[in-house]
């Protein structure tokens, strides 16, 4: 008989922050995860998660869970039902395009952060964190009177901060298709509103719709660029 090979499981995000939290006494660990930060259209979005206590089973379930943008659009979606299913509680949050450009992106994403964990406690308002962990080092002010734990790469080595990155971007790309049916041209549909040469292209023939960040660079680019046709006309 031919000899049998072993199936390499799927990358994980790591529990190690986790486990230290746990040892030093906090229990309801709710991480914080933001999508749609860097694109030129549409909302930045996030989602919060507060999983069970780490264990062999917990780790079984979400085996394959890790950075969002490491994933395909499949294993995103299935993952997205597996972690609402197991959390203890969950939440999405988002602020729109107007906000970014109203108050700069790093304070419209603090607001997607707070929405998404007011929707979390909104689900179990008997559960109180212990701890937020958040993605990256960029969210300085305080979203809860709970202890903050800013993680670099904590997408990749939390599975608490990945399990919320996986939940903000299947929500931001369903969005995103959703609004692909108002301006079907400009294909949010497959760039999901982020600056690709497909984007920029649809920028360059058609201009800026309603759901562009303005405060962008390529979205003032073109808009100055626009101006300048009709004022030379």
């Amino acid at each position: 008989m031919p000899p049998t090979t072993k199936k390499t499981p799927p990358k994980t995000a790591g529990v190690d922050y986790e486990i230290i939290a746990y040892q030093r006494g906090l229990r309801t660990i709710i991480g914080i995860d933001e999508a749609g930060y860097g694109a030129w259209a549409g909302p930045v979005v996030a989602g919060a998660v507060c999983l069970p206590p780490v264990d062999d089973d917990l780790q079984e379930a979400l085996t394959g869970v890790r950075d969002s943008k490491l994933m395909t659009a499949r294993q995103r979606e299935r993952l997205s039902d597996i972690i609402r299913e197991t959390a203890l509680t969950w939440g999405v949050g988002h602020a729109s395009h107007e906000m970014v450009d109203s108050i700069g992106i790093r304070g419209a994403a603090r607001v997607a952060m707070q929405n998404a964990l007011n929707d979390a406690l909104a689900r179990r308002p008997d559960l109180q964190p212990d701890c937020l962990f958040l993605d990256g080092l960029g969210v300085t002010a305080p979203i809860h009177t709970s202890e903050h734990l800013p993680i670099k790469y904590g997408d990749r080595l939390s599975l608490t901060i990945a399990s919320a990155s996986v939940l903000a971007k299947v929500w931001r790309d369903d969005h995103m298709r959703e609004l692909h049916e108002h301006w079907p041209d400009y294909g949010f549909a497959q760039h999901k509103g982020y600056g690709t040469p497909a984007h920029r292209a649809a920028l360059n023939k058609l201009g800026v719709c309603a759901i562009h960040r303005r405060s962008y660079r390529p979205i003032r680019e073109c808009l100055e660029a626009t101006t300048s046709g009709r004022a030379d006309t």
